[in-house]
């Protein structure tokens, strides 16, 4: 079963799957306490976290979520490797992880009969000299806040991974417990059908614009329900968690506006699609990683997986910024693979000398082009509008506490468990960005 659902990877038959899957949306209704615009990883997991923390709290919250791709065929969730790791240097995204990795492993308790098909074989983070003392404070700070991996030299990376070549490498950083790899699609839908049972609604349609009352606050979304009428929907609250087109849904409420009086306003969500392809391959190699191998990432940020129980293996790699593709459709480029993965894989791991492409497929990513971290909390001036977008890249796994996050700040006026409050849409308007450091 394991490995039918590797397979599933491949674009073709992740698409046949989405299509098959489609669900018939429910009505759009005139008026909801909360909207939520987006139903992938992070709007599902809000409507779970917000009908939950309710019913424990004996309340009422009518929770409406809107999704523009009702197959999620182009979802950066479901087209995502569905990786959860510590490796970071921030702790607002270690932590956050830490608590994406619990709820991970603990899926059936939270959202009951569903399998998340976790695969605990962590992360191997390969460091060059110029970054080894970076990784080597980050490792310090992420197992100080109960991360678990080691640092590993050259000889012990050669031993414990006789099939890695350790040329340009000085330290290695290996996660040896609550790191690895889950079905993105399964946990997407194990948010939904839970937030259903508890309540939630889900519709099909776009956001083409919003409302506001006479004192200027946004009262109403405007939705295309894709049959020719375009109807308002009332909202006491509204979250924006649209992914990589949370920008462009963002300025329709007249965020970004350079004219606007109020100066947040002037600022723009910076939050954009970016293309990334996955590649999965195989080869007849000798010395092969064995299938509990860690998702390995080179210096140059090139990674590669197991893919399943068959011999394959998925890779890829982010471009550099004057290498960025379009994002008009997703097309795979097969020849960024040839000249931007493929040397990388086969100098630093031989068996990868040869290789052969089983199939590919490219998703976006929801690209925050101030710091490439997600936008969490309240609007400065509309105070009655969340943001929980621009996790580029790294969102998957973050779902959880995220979600978490959102309803605390709907039903508890504050950030109750995580302080996120550093990662608030205050710091681009401060320019105070929230860089990560040495992580991919």
């Amino acid at each position: 079963m394991l490995g039918l659902r590797r397979v599933l990877r491949s674009a073709a038959l992740r698409q046949l799957r989405s299509l098959s899957g489609k669900a018939q949306g429910d009505v759009l209704p005139q008026s909801c306490d909360v909207l939520i615009i987006g139903g992938g990883g992070m709007g599902a997991s809000s409507a779970f976290w917000l009908k939950s923390r309710t019913l424990q709290l004996g309340r009422k919250l009518n929770v409406l979520v809107v999704e523009r791709d009702s197959g999620y065929t182009s979802a950066s969730t479901v087209l995502s490797v569905g990786g959860v790791r510590q490796q970071f240097s921030l702790a607002e995204n270690i932590e956050m992880s830490l608590f994406g990795y619990n709820f991970v492993v603990n899926g059936s308790k939270h959202l009951g009969d569903v399998d998340l098909c976790y695969q605990p074989n962590g992360y191997l983070i390969l460091a060059s000299a110029k970054g080894a003392h970076i990784l080597a404070q980050n490792s310090k700070l992420q197992n100080e806040l109960g991360a678990r991996n080691e640092l590993l030299g050259p000889a012990a990376l050669r031993r414990r991974f006789p099939w890695l070549s350790t040329e340009g490498v000085e330290l290695g950083c290996h996660g040896v417990d609550k790191e690895g790899w889950f079905d993105p699609w399964a946990l997407l839908m194990g948010y939904k059908k839970k937030a259903r049972d508890l309540g939630a609604h889900f519709a099909n349609g776009s956001v083409v614009g919003f409302e506001w009352n006479d004192s200027g606050a946004l009262s109403g979304a405007v939705v295309d329900a894709g049959d020719g009428v375009q109807r308002t929907v009332k909202f006491d609250t509204c979250v924006l968690a649209a992914g990589a087109y949370s920008g462009q849904v963002a300025h329709l409420a007249g965020i970004g506006d350079p004219g606007a009086k109020e100066s947040s306003l002037r600022v723009a969500l910076p939050v954009e699609p970016r293309k990334r392809y996955v590649y999965v391959f195989s080869t007849q190699g000798q010395n092969c990683p064995e299938v509990a191998t860690p998702l390995t990432v080179d210096p140059d940020g090139t990674y590669f997986r197991r893919d399943g129980l068959c011999g394959n293996f998925l890779c890829g790699r982010s471009p550099s910024e004057d290498e960025e593709p379009e994002c008009e459709t997703l097309e795979v480029d097969h020849g960024y693979f040839e000249s931007n993965v493929w040397p990388t894989l086969a100098s630093r791991v031989p068996a990868f000398e040869s290789v052969k492409i089983q199939s590919s497929w490219a998703g976006y990513y929801d690209h925050n082009t101030f710091d490439a971290n997600g936008i969490i909390g309240r609007h400065p001036h509309y105070s009655n509008l969340l943001i929980a977008a621009g996790f580029s890249g790294h969102g998957i796994q973050q779902t959880p506490a995220v979600g978490r996050a959102i309803s605390e700040l709907i039903l508890d006026g504050k950030f109750s468990t995580l302080d996120l409050s550093r990662l608030g849409f205050e710091r681009l308007v401060n320019k105070k960005p929230m860089f990560e450091v040495n992580i991919v």
